[in-house]
């Protein structure tokens, strides 16, 4: 039953379901190999993540999202009570967010090849694991198989689209003027370089999304899309 379930979840989330219009044919699917299984659980992964991409690489996929938007790192909050009682500094520093999160969309399909080469590389037992694992298995799983990669290859992306769009200008800008005052007002310095801080938000940013997916499905009724989705789910909440 648990593999029919989380099968099920599978088809409902990534939207396997869309080609499966009967329950006959949800059925037929389940009584496939192990390996045939596998193959689809790929399949099913590959829509998910580039769902996930699609959503964070259009404009305002970051910056308009609230659960994802990236913000100033946490060491530069001494810098927000000086800059914002400067006149136009609350404009630089919305400036810098908007940038910073402008960077993110930019970078967010550098994560495609990535996300295929994991999934292409799920063995059968990689998916036997992922179907009996916990209600985020899915995501932990791609998360443990790409997310240093994913690091790597946003970096100099990153690094090259901050400057693009000017964020690291408006950053280096506001960060050196209040590095210049720092030592008087008792206050450490704070590093100039946003692309650390940028591509590890960026990259967790994917895979809230993908989370999100497969929270929804677990949840949420009207994301249950099949009678046989609404038959094993429902029943749990």
């Amino acid at each position: 039953m648990k593999h029919f379930a989380l099968i099920s979840l599978m088809v409902g989330l990534f939207g396997i379901g869309a080609s499966l219009s009967s329950c006959d044919e949800i059925l037929d699917y389940l009584q496939l190999s192990d390996a045939e299984v596998a193959q689809a659980l790929k399949e099913a992964l590959t829509v998910g993540t580039d769902t996930s991409v699609a959503r964070g690489s259009v404009e305002d996929g970051y910056f308009g999202n609230q659960i994802i938007k990236i913000l100033l790192p946490p060491e530069a909050q001494p810098i927000l009570s000086v800059i914002n009682s400067v006149p136009g500094g609350q404009s630089l520093v919305n400036e810098v967010v908007l940038k910073v999160n402008r960077a993110a969309e930019q970078a967010a399909v550098e994560a495609t090849p990535i996300f295929v080469n994991a999934i292409t590389s799920i063995t059968i037992a990689d998916a036997m694991a992922i179907l009996n694992g916990n209600d985020d298995a899915a995501t932990q799983y791609l998360k443990g198989a790409t997310q240093e990669e994913i690091i790597t290859a946003f970096r100099p992306h990153i690094v090259s689209s901050l400057e693009s769009v000017g964020a690291q200008s408006a950053w280096e800008t506001l960060t050196t003027n209040y590095n210049a005052v720092a030592p008087f007002l008792g206050q450490p310095q704070v590093n100039t370089d946003l692309a650390d801080h940028t591509t590890r938000k960026a990259t967790d940013g994917l895979f809230v999304m993908v989370a999100e997916e497969e929270t929804k499905i677990r949840t949420d009724v009207s994301h249950q899309v099949s009678a046989l989705l609404q038959r094993v789910f429902g029943s749990q909440q």
